[in-house]
């Protein structure tokens, strides 16, 4: 196995694993309906943002944010084409759904913060490392559950 490859790997299980143990945590807590809001709308965050909606039982990717409008609009079409294919073969994600109207696809450098008060459960965050400690600052100050790379 390749060093990319073996890297590839090890975030696509790490995502999966992370995002598999984080939702039912998220649901002890409250109400069925998981709520998620992505932060960083690029490869990371697309993958990331399809893992947890595969994690099984009613989990919703509620908003989005990116510095960038195009990366929002191509990524929700590409997470909404993707969920919904897999839907046809696989009941675990029947109740996964996609609920980001415009007005919860948030852009440029403040959109990190308009997700988290968007009223989401969990924050995928996926952005550019530099600015991961102040997303991560900003939900845990929020009460937050959250998932971000390292």
């Amino acid at each position: 196995m390749t060093e990319s490859n073996r890297r590839d790997f090890l975030k696509a299980g790490s995502v999966a694993a992370l995002t598999a143990a984080a939702v039912p945590a998220v649901r002890a807590a409250g109400d069925d309906k998981i709520k998620v809001g992505l932060i960083g709308c690029g490869g990371r965050g697309r993958a990331a943002a399809i893992q947890a909606l595969k994690s099984g039982g009613k989990v919703t990717l509620w908003s989005m944010a990116d510095a960038f409008v195009d990366r929002v609009q191509e990524s929700l079409a590409e997470i909404t084409a993707t969920i919904e294919d897999q839907k046809r073969d696989n009941d675990k994600i029947k109740d996964a759904t996609i609920d980001v109207p415009v007005d919860r696809q948030f852009v440029g450098f403040d959109a990190y913060q308009k997700v988290i008060d968007s009223g989401i459960d969990v924050v995928v965050m996926a952005t550019t490392p530099g600015f991961r400690p102040i997303h991560f600052e900003a939900a845990v100050k929020a009460g937050k559950h959250i998932f971000a790379e390292k």
